[in-house]
């Protein structure tokens, strides 16, 4: 008698196929994944860290002020939140900061409800868009809650 793992009890009670369900609950396709939901933080926090005035400038030109403070408020929060997701320790932090302040800045950005014509197509796709970034870190944190299979 062979003993199963979460992973093949789930795919056995569901139409989800066993090699499906194993590759989903592999460390490394999590890794991946939990690097590429953060790949936009990362990016920006290392932009808003390399490039101070550029950063400094973007919270200018948002009306953040002081905009220095803002600046290092935003790229602690991204790269700190991913560095959470990524390493997989306190991911429900990460994950809230990184929602928190995607909602808070596209609500700031994309206003689409005050476009017209194509502009307003264009701002609530990205409006849309990032809705679906912050879902994401609920379900980083949902699978993160799962328990612990093959010594993860």
């Amino acid at each position: 008698m062979t003993r199963s793992t979460p992973a093949a009890d789930a795919a056995a009670r569901s139409d989800t196929p066993g090699f499906v369900a194993r590759l989903l609950d592999n460390p490394v396709t999590l890794l991946v994944a939990r690097v590429c939901i953060t790949l936009p933080f990362l990016a920006g926090g290392l932009a808003k860290l390399i490039d101070w005035q550029g950063g400094v400038a973007e919270m200018q030109q948002t009306g953040l002020e002081p905009a220095w403070a803002f600046n290092l408020a935003v790229l602690l929060v991204e790269l700190g939140g991913s560095a959470l997701i990524i390493l997989d320790r306190k991911t429900w932090l990460g994950a809230g900061a990184l929602g928190v302040f995607t909602l808070l800045a596209t609500l700031m950005a994309h206003r689409f409800w005050e476009f017209t014509g194509p502009a307003r197509s264009m701002e609530m796709n990205s409006f849309l868009e990032h809705a679906t970034i912050c879902a994401a870190f609920i379900f980083v944190v949902v699978v993160g809650l799962r328990p612990r299979v093959r010594g993860r």
